[in-house]
């Protein structure tokens, strides 16, 4: 039985909070404030396992100053998940949410160091560019992703 996409909700970022760090193996959450979810619950996601549990989600934005993008900022699957195609179906739902709000191009980013992130990436059909240096400030320096829809 394959995990439920719904709506994320502002109260799920507690399980979220719980599990990120885990999820990467090393400390990941000061990455994604509270305030995503709060803000931004209406175009992100959760991915439930059938026996209730987290099994995904993908935090995403549509971009309030640039009228034809969206923007991926923080997706993860559980360790126990990956592999399925589960990361592949929550971008599909937001791509088909990005749409549905006209939009026409999709971005995210990465660390340099994120070889997993970019692979994935680039078999979803972004466009790579970078890393960028100082993308994020001096020393933060990030690999962007775009993808039209």
């Amino acid at each position: 039985m394959s995990p439920r996409l719904r709506p994320a909700l502002a109260t799920d970022y507690d399980t979220i909070a719980a599990v990120v760090d885990a999820w990467w193996g090393r400390p990941i959450l000061p990455a994604l404030p509270r305030l995503f979810l709060d803000h931004f619950h209406r175009t992100s996601l959760v991915a439930e396992a059938p026996d209730g549990g987290l099994a995904g989600f993908l935090v995403g934005i549509i971009s309030p100053s640039e009228p034809t993008e969206a923007y991926i900022h923080f997706v993860g699957v559980s360790p126990a998940m990956r592999g399925t195609g589960l990361a592949r179906a929550l971008y599909a739902e937001f791509f088909a949410l990005a749409r549905a709000e006209n939009r026409t191009v999709v971005r995210a980013v990465t660390a340099p160091v994120n070889a997993g992130s970019i692979s994935f990436h680039l078999r979803m059909g972004f466009a790579v560019t970078g890393p960028v240096p100082a993308y994020n400030g001096p020393g933060h320096d990030l690999v962007v992703f775009e993808r039209s829809l």
